[in-house]
């Protein structure tokens, strides 16, 4: 499955060292304005090497559209891009093409499932990400549109919740060749009130779903979320109110904003977990293909904490959901009764 929504399509392709990465958007809405510089904005806040923080690895991420788009605006054909990858040292997972690393998808991959490609992982590498922060970039131009934002940002690191401590403990585990996890917080805003189904087709599940295909996804929760098992039914439940405007909304917002699977007007709210890297400089005990026990230590160029760096991927996932969820309303409405009354 490389193919990712319903009525609003991402595919990508390509592998972490291979010549490029690139995705085709199906669905796109005819019409909208393709402001390259915002896309450009976006592919920068997930770029590596922006910062000691994060991975050394230096790509311009620079996006080549293909098709799809015509005098500045999207045809409503596949929009095809490709990203060049310009900075690949496959050389730096030799070390690692006879072993299993731990806690990546080497085991898993193969060679029932994948012919393994061990540089960088290959196709699970993080690296794939970046497509989707370009399809994320599109559908938020046609969120825009409709007065709907999604804004993401870095909540936790570790134990640590403050912006300077959450800066000085990723310092520290990069220092001592070892990774840290990290929580990021999501909010929808301007969504209308009936995005999803009562069933099989809920919202919350769409976006857990969506959050938990990101590399290192280890857990997602909305509103009060796993907080929410401390409390009463009567600290939990949302009260209906009216405001000044005559509308219907709620008191408090203990549900994220989505209530039976359904989105009720209310800012949608949800955070995602991320495991600590699994590449660390530290030696690891593993096997290799012959089930040879040994320690393993890598080299290369990793995140030491990938939530960092996550942020505008949990943006865009969540982008590309709440628009094909929108799409699937808009498409999915009653046609109004027109024949005559009898």
């Amino acid at each position: 499955m490389n193919t990712f929504g319903t009525l609003f399509r991402l595919t990508t392709f390509g592998e972490s060292h291979g010549p490029a990465i690139g995705g085709v958007v199906d669905g796109m809405p005819a019409g909208i304005a393709i402001d390259m510089d915002f896309v450009r904005h976006e592919m920068a806040r997930r770029r590596p090497g922006q910062s000691a923080l994060t991975t050394a690895r230096r790509e311009a991420d620079e996006v080549e559209f293909l098709s799809g788009i015509f005098d500045g605006r999207s045809t409503g054909a596949p929009i095809g891009f490709i990203i060049r990858n310009t900075d690949t040292r496959p050389g730096d997972y030799e070390q690692a093409a006879g072993w299993y690393r731990p806690s990546h998808a080497d085991y898993t991959y193969g060679p029932e499932v994948w012919l393994r490609d061990h540089r960088g992982g290959g196709r699970s590498s993080a690296r794939e990400t970046a497509v989707r922060v370009v399809g994320g970039a599109l559908a938020k131009l046609v969120l825009a549109q409709e007065g709907i934002r999604v804004e993401a940002q870095l909540m936790q690191v570790g134990n640590e919740t403050t912006a300077e401590g959450m800066e000085a403990l990723i310092r520290r585990v990069k220092e001592e060749g070892d990774s840290i996890g990290g929580v990021v917080g999501c909010t929808v805003t301007g969504s209308p009130a009936r995005l999803g189904e009562p069933l099989y087709g809920k919202l919350h599940a769409a976006l857990g779903a969506a959050m938990l295909s990101i590399n290192a996804c280890h857990g997602f929760d909305y509103g009060s979320g796993f907080d929410g098992v401390a409390m009463r039914g009567s600290e939990q439940n949302d009260a209906f109110v009216r405001h000044s405007d005559g509308s219907i909304g709620t008191a408090t917002n203990h549900s994220g904003g989505i209530q039976g699977g359904i989105s009720n007007g209310e800012p949608i709210c949800f955070r995602a977990l991320f495991k600590p890297t699994p590449t660390i400089l530290r030696p690891q005990q593993t096997v290799d293909k012959q089930g040879n026990e040994g320690t393993l230590a890598m080299k290369g160029r990793h995140d030491p904490c990938v939530a960092l760096r996550a942020v505008p991927v949990v943006e865009a996932m969540a982008a590309m959901t709440i628009l094909d969820y929108y799409m699937m309303d808009c498409a999915g409405r009653p046609f109004r009764d027109t024949s005559p009354q009898r």
